[in-house]
């Protein structure tokens, strides 16, 4: 429930959804999911669905999404390796970048010049991804030079674990740590929780801050992250939401329910008529 005991106000007129632990898990949509994305949409709400996913790019993961029942296209994507590129071709226009990342990407960093290792010049950046099997140590190692010969280091996220189907995994976050102590470098991050990511998405629907709504299962990178920017945030009790992570969080969110089923009743929409609701598969 809210924590306020009362729902949002109707300024609310745009949405941003994370996907992983609040709409599915392991691409599984969650109980309720699909349908209340459709009321959503039947109520003409601006949405966008805001991701630290690293694997796939923004046309994968709407076909995965739409076939699983989710009424959304590539366009209502915004991903972190599509905010990295943005950030790279305005920062570091040019540069040579070693990219260290568990999934293909490469077609939504259009613009970047990405680099192999073992490439005759050395990177300008060293980008990192998602963790996975390409964090091994051979490439972490290689990073760890580069760093210290003055490559720079941009992170899409520092998530520390995500939610699977087998539990919790660790992700990026976890292996930065030890690098930026290494190194003495600290990474730039492009994806959640950076204020430049909630401002790309909130340029992408054309919505101001105090009048849109974020909801995530990440009480820090995406809950506490967007209300630092304006937006108001909505925590759901799915994913990777932990009871001890958010009471030891360091601020409060706005509103906690249990599933993003539960987001339509929050933000006061009328049910679909009877019969046509659309149920998750």
């Amino acid at each position: 429930m809210a924590r306020s005991g009362t729902g949002p106000s109707g300024r609310i007129r745009a949405v941003l959804i994370d996907i992983d632990g609040v709409l599915t898990v392991s691409w599984k949509p969650l109980p309720g999911a699909v349908a209340a994305m459709a009321r959503l949409r039947a109520a003409g709400l601006p949405l966008a669905l805001v991701t630290n996913n690293t694997s796939r790019t923004r046309a994968v993961i709407a076909g995965r999404l739409a076939g699983a029942g989710f009424p959304v296209a590539a366009d209502d994507i915004l991903t972190a390796p599509a905010v990295t590129a943005g950030y790279l071709r305005e920062r570091h226009p040019g540069a040579r970048c070693l990219l260290i990342n568990s999934g293909d990407v490469r077609e939504d960093l259009e613009g970047v010049t990405l680099v192999d290792e073992g490439a005759d010049e050395a990177p300008d950046v060293i980008v990192f991804g998602g963790a996975g099997s390409a964090f091994d140590y051979p490439a972490l190692n290689a990073a760890f030079r580069h760093l210290q010969r003055g490559a720079r280091m941009v992170a899409m996220h520092r998530n520390l674990y995500w939610r699977t189907a087998e539990g919790l995994d660790l992700d990026t976050g976890a292996f930065l740590l030890g690098l930026e102590r290494a190194a003495r470098v600290e990474a730039v991050v492009t994806g959640k929780p950076a204020e430049a990511f909630f401002a790309t998405a909130l340029e992408h629907l054309g919505a101001s801050p105090d009048e849109t709504l974020m909801v995530g299962d990440d009480i820090a990178s995406d809950v506490l992250a967007a209300q630092r920017s304006g937006i108001a945030g909505v925590l759901v009790k799915t994913g990777k939401y932990l009871p001890e992570t958010h009471r030891a969080a360091d601020g409060t969110p706005d509103h906690v329910i249990d599933s993003f089923a539960d987001l339509p009743d929050l933000l006061g929409l009328s049910a679909p008529p009877a019969g046509r609701e659309n149920r998750s598969r």
